[in-house]
């Protein structure tokens, strides 16, 4: 797990600022946060370098570049027997295939759970069938299917 790195008010002010309006000049951020464009500049610049701002990237929604159905994947692994650990397997494997969004590891029943964004049920199925379940790892899945989206943010609270 990685360490904590130390924010003050400053730097969650800029966090806050920039999660809220993600392509906001450094003058307009700086206006925001109270500092000069320079001093919110070197503050960013920190931030991205000790890996608190991971990356930058347009929010795009799903259904209108054709891809309707969200499906929650709960996926269990096969426990041992190849020699192989099967959650690195599954974890290389996972990264090559575009339907999925999200992969994590769980507790409880389930090993994973995969967020899957898909154009409609055959593309699903043909998913599920032709590319997850044919995996040596994967034991057994279970699928929820999104019906509608009551929250959504990829903010972090601050």
């Amino acid at each position: 797990m990685e360490t904590e790195f130390e924010l003050d008010a400053v730097d969650r002010r800029i966090l806050a600022a920039m999660q809220q309006q993600g392509r906001a000049t450094f003058d307009e951020l700086a206006s925001a946060v109270g500092l000069s464009a320079s001093a919110t500049l070197r503050r960013v610049k920190r931030l991205e370098e000790a890996g608190v701002i991971a990356g930058y990237a347009a929010q795009v929604v799903p259904e209108r570049v054709g891809l309707g159905l969200t499906a929650y994947i709960n996926v269990r692994l096969a426990k041992g027997g190849g020699g192989g650990n099967p959650t690195e397997d599954f974890a290389a494997a996972v990264q090559a295939w575009p339907e999925v969004a999200e992969c994590s590891a769980l507790s409880g029943e389930m090993d994973l759970l995969l967020l899957v964004r898909v154009r409609d049920m055959a593309h699903y199925s043909r998913f599920v069938m032709d590319t997850l379940l044919r995996h040596a790892a994967v034991q057994d899945c279970k699928t929820s299917f999104l019906m509608r989206r009551l929250k959504g943010t990829t903010g972090v609270p601050l």
